[in-house]
Order: C-alpha cells, then structure tokens, then sequence
C-alpha cells in the first residue's frame, strides 16, 4: 500500500432518487440491515489498512459526522444498563478510524467534490470511495487495487462485468491484455455508452486510487448498489439473508413470501403478518 494512503468518500449529493426519506436523512445514511450505507464503506478502507478517511458532504448533513462521532451520554447509560452488546456497537463506528469531515459548498459534481480534497491529500495518492457503491468483505478489492498501483505507479479503477443492456448507465472501459495478478490497462473510457457503441461491457463501479496513469482491476465479486431504490432493497435482503443472526429466520419467510407471489400474486402484507405470528 502508498504509504500514508488516505480515503475519500464523496457524499454530498443531494440523494434526490431516495425523496422524501433523504429530505432530511443523507442517503448515506439510510440503513442497511442495521448499519448506515457509508459505515461500510469507511470499514472496507479500514481493513485495507487505511486509518485517514475524508468525508465530503453537502449541507444537512451533519449526521454524517455525528454518526462517526463519540456520544458519551449514550455510551454512559449503556454502560449503566450493562448492555455491552450494544456498547460495543455504538462505539466501534466512533472507533474506526481518524474520521474527517469537509464541506462541498454547493453541489457541483463528483469531480468538484473529490478536488475539496486536495489540500488534506497533498501529493499522495488516495482512494475515491463511492458510498453508493457497497463491496462485500468477503470479496475484498481494495487490497488489489492498491498492489496494482504499488506496482504500476498508476492510477487504478474498478471494473465489473454487467449486463450489455446495463452499459448506458455506467462509465465503461476498453482495455488490453490481463496482466498476471488479473489487471488490465485501460486504453478508453466512455461515459454511459449506448449497448451498439460501448466498447465492452465492463464498467467502472465505484472505488479509485487516483495517480497519472490509469490501470484497471475487473473484480467478480460481491457488490451491492445502494444508489438505485430497487438495487437498496436487493442489498438489504441479500445481506441479511447471510447475516448470522438474522438468515435463519428470513431465508424461509423469503421462500415462502416467492411462492406465494408466484402462484397467488398475494401481497406483501399477508406473509409479513404470517412472520409475524410465527414468532
């Protein structure tokens, strides 16, 4: 890894597709599961070794930094209680990392956004984090990418493979041959491509180390997009149905719940009153 490798995490868009919970709620914090989305972003640079995490945000979003702040009052009375359980929880995202926070001024964009950081980035290289944009920790990239970078000097994008009818939504790049440890030089990129123009259908997902040169890793794993309504629903299932502590009890609600739809077109409301009663 660069030494002194920084994060950046975008996050002062105005979260308009999410209206009306993100009027008042960054998007950024709309739970998934039991965690706000950009918590798990701020772990996946933590555990690729990265303890100097940047937040951009927009206004109203204050939440933001009070979520990865200390909140002594609250920790005091769950200490009182003895609930350690949920001490431990409330405390680790204050925990994580060193935590800063930067405002955009107005919202003008990803790049306007990510050049805030200039000054905290200095001549380093960093790593661009979209929040909308959640890689599962079984499937880790970044560690990738930043040996990429370490050996090429480059700058260094994600790739994902989608679907050819998706492309017109995404960034997507022309490369060249895949090098032993799986990386690829990006010849081309395109914005958001038509599926008879894109030169590929592998797209540029949301995690960069930025540096002159760029350089791209195809990754295969685990990805959730929380940036889309329907996309955030299919994260929020697709997580917990794995989670330990909850996949017991929703893996057969959820079969049950496709049957049902599947032969009776039933509503959502007649199998959550039949979880309900089966606690």
């Amino acid at each position: 890894m660069p030494p002194r490798c920084k994060a950046v995490i975008p996050a002062a868009g105005l979260g308009t597709r999410f209206l009306p919970a993100t009027k008042a709620m960054p998007k950024e914090m709309l739970p998934v599961v039991d965690k706000p989305a950009i918590q798990y972003v701020v772990e996946e640079a933590v555990a690729a070794g990265i303890r100097d995490v940047l937040i951009i945000v927009g206004r109203n979003k204050n939440n933001i930094a009070n979520h990865f702040d200390s909140i002594p009052e609250l920790e005091s009375a769950l200490t009182t209680k003895g609930d350690t359980a949920k001490l431990g929880t409330v405390s680790h995202s204050s925990q994580l990392a060193d935590i800063h926070i930067t405002r955009q001024g107005e919202p003008r964009g990803l790049g306007h956004a990510v050049s805030r950081a200039a000054s905290y980035v200095g001549p380093s290289s960093f790593v661009v984090m979209l929040g909308d944009d959640l890689i599962d920790e079984r499937d880790p990239l970044l560690p990738t990418m930043l040996a990429v970078h370490e050996r090429t000097g480059g700058a260094v994008i994600a790739l994902m493979e989608v679907d050819p009818a998706q492309v017109h939504l995404y960034g997507v790049a022309t490369v060249g041959e895949q090098a032993a440890d799986g990386s690829v030089r990006v010849l081309d990129l395109v914005e958001k491509p038509s599926r008879d123009e894109a030169p590929s259908n592998l797209a540029v997902i949301g995690r960069y180390v930025l540096a002159p040169g760029v350089y791209g890793v195809v990754f295969s794993g685990r990805r959730y997009d929380t940036g889309d309504r329907v996309d955030y629903i299919k994260a929020v299932l697709q997580l917990a149905v794995e989670r330990d502590d909850l996949g017991a009890e929703l893996r057969p609600w959820i079969k049950q719940f496709a049957a049902r739809l599947e032969v009776t077109g039933a509503s959502a409301a007649q199998p959550a009153v039949e979880m309900g009663a089966a606690r």
